[in-house]
């Protein structure tokens, strides 16, 4: 299970080689804004990509159509779903 990060102040500090700030300096230099703003948006960019790739589900057109169909019409319960459904408790 992700760890959440929890953290009351604004600043964040990272520890970097000489090599790879040189090389974030060039890019943000490149980008026409300075390290903080190239940094920040680098990495929210790549955030919601994560973000994304775990909480959104995907369907082909396809698979879309048929969760569709299933909603509409659910097939009837066999015996193994009316057992669970009967093993649940009855209180809520």
């Amino acid at each position: 299970m992700p760890r959440a990060a929890v953290d009351d102040n604004k600043r964040m500090s990272l520890r970097v080689s000489p090599e790879a700030k040189a090389k974030l300096v060039r890019a943000a230099a490149l980008r026409n804004t300075d390290l903080t703003n190239f940094v920040m948006q680098t990495a929210l960019r790549e955030a919601e990509a994560v973000i994304e790739a775990a909480e959104v589900i995907k369907l082909s057109a396809r698979d879309y159509a048929r969760v569709l169909e299933l909603l509409e019409n659910p097939p009837r319960a066999n015996a193994k779903l009316r057992a669970a459904i009967a093993a649940l408790p009855h209180d809520l």
